[in-house]
């Protein structure tokens, strides 16, 4: 099981996760809160028989990651990432950031530049700003909402877990009862995934994702870019999120999937790897 050491707790070593598979162009796929590499399973088996270097990793406190009590900052992560670009050395890669991942890339970029680095996508990604505050009273996340998730993980992880997968897989989103777009199977591996992560990991990342600011981030992309999402995202919506991340990113191609929830790249397989693909290719 490959690791590498990102940093130190209490003098036990941080290790983040990864597989490496393939050969050609490399394609780092950074996972969604409160996943890990794992929900990229649609997407590695495409992307490495169509030549492309595959690697997948868990952010620091979820998979197979050591789960520090902190560094759950985009700061942090970002700097997660650039060590395990360094240590691998890779170059013109393509980041590709689903949801909480997102703001990885685009902290990336700002952050570390585009030397390693040739494109960018941002899949039902939470840039540029899901907090809803006086300056952005169109972000989708409000303090009552951020302090039920909250409250959630820390009084009953697991039942709020429960209830957080069906949001993530259902159109629309499960308080309209409607049936979520993946296998119940499906949905039950995702929460097992999830109900391994840290704790204390899937409590600090809702501040994370939920009030960081990626708007000057954003601003900085230079690099190609396409940002695909579902239409119907209940946990961060298009409106919100894809559509402007689109407008603020210039040249940025832009791919909506028709009934796509927020797991969009596992309910719509086909459509995610096809729009991913073809840009990866060009």
């Amino acid at each position: 099981m490959p690791r590498l050491t990102v940093g130190t707790e209490n003098g036990q070593p941080v290790e983040i996760h990864y597989e490496d598979h393939g050969a050609g162009r490399p394609v780092v796929l950074i996972h969604g809160w409160p996943l890990s590499g794992r929900s990229w399973e649609a997407q590695v088996g495409p992307l490495v028989q169509s030549g492309f270097r595959v690697v997948t990793y868990d952010r620091r406190g979820f998979g197979n990651s050591s789960q520090p009590w902190s560094g759950y900052d985009y700061d942090t992560l970002a700097a997660d990432l650039d060590a395990l670009l360094t240590s691998l050395d890779l170059t013109d890669v393509a980041l590709v950031g689903f949801s909480m991942g997102g703001g990885e890339v685009v902290r990336y970029l700002a952050r570390h530049g585009t030397a390693r680095v040739s494109r960018a996508v941002l899949a039902a990604a939470v840039p540029p700003y899901l907090y809803e505050s006086d300056d952005n009273p169109d972000g989708g996340l409000d303090d009552g909402t951020i302090e039920q998730f909250q409250a959630g993980v820390v009084t009953d992880r697991l039942a709020f877990l429960d209830g957080f997968t069906k949001d993530f897989f259902t159109p629309g989103g499960s308080s309209l009862l409607r049936s979520p777009a993946v296998s119940e199977p499906q949905r039950q591996y995702a929460l097992q995934i999830a109900a391994f992560a840290s704790p204390k990991g899937t409590l600090d990342c809702i501040t994370a994702f939920g009030r960081t600011d990626f708007r000057a981030d954003v601003a900085a992309v230079t690099v190609p870019t396409l940002v695909v999402h579902g239409d119907s995202d209940a946990i961060v919506p298009f409106e919100v999120s894809g559509k402007r991340a689109h407008e603020a990113i210039a040249g940025s191609e832009l791919v909506v999937i028709e009934g796509g929830p927020h797991g969009v790249n596992a309910s719509h397989p086909e459509e995610f790897n096809r729009a991913l693909i073809g840009f990866l290719g060009r």
